[in-house]
């Protein structure tokens, strides 16, 4: 999997496109158990312990989707490094409805406001997702950039 570059002063505006009973914000700190809990079963631990890293920061460098009171997915910054996006997940039963697109630019564009130019997806699995809501071009050789050597546990509900 490869990295990918996204220039963050030609973001689409995030206002539209949010699906219907859905609610896109930033992540509280006391909320941090609850959704390190609910990544970790959704995605593994990997992405929990990521995640976790967005709440050690202030403000919090992630958002949340919420339908109907319940996590949907999530979207995080600055985790792996400074200036890298992601992870980001969407539950299953959620996936495909505009959910994703609207964490992803809530997230892009709180990196711009923070005087970020660029941001860097890391290790992305669907491309064609981040080039069409973002931009985001491939990086080359960057397979497997920063994560080369990293002790990485099973993805899954670790």
């Amino acid at each position: 999997m490869t990295d990918m570059l996204v220039k963050l002063y030609g973001l689409p505006d995030p206002s539209s496109g949010t699906p219907e009973n859905t609610i896109i914000r930033r992540a509280l700190a006391a909320e941090r158990p609850a959704v390190a809990r609910w990544v970790r079963w959704h995605f593994g631990a990997g992405w929990a312990a990521e995640c976790e890293t967005a709440f050690m920061r202030m403000p919090v460098s992630g958002f949340i989707a919420l339908q109907d009171n319940q996590l949907a997915g999530f979207c995080v910054y600055d985790c792996t490094a400074r200036g890298m996006l992601g992870p980001i997940g969407i539950a299953a039963p959620h996936q495909r409805r505009g959910i994703g697109r609207a964490l992803l630019l809530a997230a892009l564009h709180d990196m711009r406001a923070n005087g970020y130019a660029y941001a860097v997806v890391g290790w992305v699995e669907e491309q064609a997702f981040f080039r069409q809501v973002a931009g985001a071009t491939p990086i080359p050789d960057s397979d497997p950039g920063i994560y080369r050597g990293m002790l990485i546990e099973d993805r899954h509900r670790s």
